[in-house]
Formats: structure tokens, C-alpha cells, sequence
């Protein structure tokens, strides 16, 4: 499911963007997701202290949209650490690139 109204900003420390919903960890992440759907835009911030990181939720919404067959992922990382910047912006725009090779390869029956 997609919700093309909301914009989302994953960030523990920085001020929440005018007119974005704000998730402060991976866990509030997922369950925003499994809630609205994926959002129109997403801001990602990479490190958040211990535990997951902005790199996990990118995961997870791959995965989360290779499951509900939606194909792009509207995003920016505003992260201040580029290794972890670059990883994120890597695997969302190649997700981005590659969707139609992923599903094939995901979801078999699109072969027949």
C-alpha cells in the first residue's frame, strides 16, 4: 500500500521538516509502515545511536515493497555520515533501477 500524502523524516536528533510525520527508531519505523503505508517521500538520517540504523528501515521497505508490489521508493538521506548515506542511497536507487529484474526473480509467476 502506498500513501501518496505523507512524508516521513527518520531522524533522533534534528528538527522534524515542516509538514513531514517523524520517527525517531527502526521499530516506530516499521510500524508507521506497516500502518500507512509506504509514503509518498521519505528523509533518512543513517545513525541513531545504538542498536538499527536508517541503513535496517531501508531494508525493510525493500522488502516491505517487493511485498506488496510497489516498484519506487521516493527518498533523500540527510545523514552527516556519508558511508552510511552512501549505502542507503545505493540500495534504494538500485531498488529503484532494478525493480523489474527484482520481481521477476521474487515473484516468479510474472514469468508465465
Amino acid at each position: 500500500m502506498q500513501n501518496k500524502s505523507i512524508k516521513l523524516y527518520l531522524d533522533d536528533m534534528r528538527s522534524t521538516p515542516k509538514n513531514f510525520h517523524r520517527v525517531y527508531d527502526y521499530d516506530e519505523f516499521v510500524l508507521f509502515v506497516n500502518a500507512h503505508g509506504l509514503p509518498a517521500f521519505i528523509s533518512f538520517d543513517h545513525d541513531w545511536g545504538l542498536g538499527k540504523t536508517g541503513y535496517d528501515c531501508a531494508k525493510f521497505l525493500v522488502d516491505y515493497c517487493l511485498d506488496n508490489k510497489i516498484n519506487t521508493i521516493n527518498f533523500t538521506v540527510h545523514s552527516q555520515n556519508p558511508v552510511g548515506k552512501e549505502n542507503i542511497e545505493k540500495l534504494l536507487s538500485n531498488f529503484n533501477k532494478l525493480k523489474f529484474f527484482v520481481h521477476i526473480h521474487r515473484f516468479p509467476m510474472f514469468l508465465q
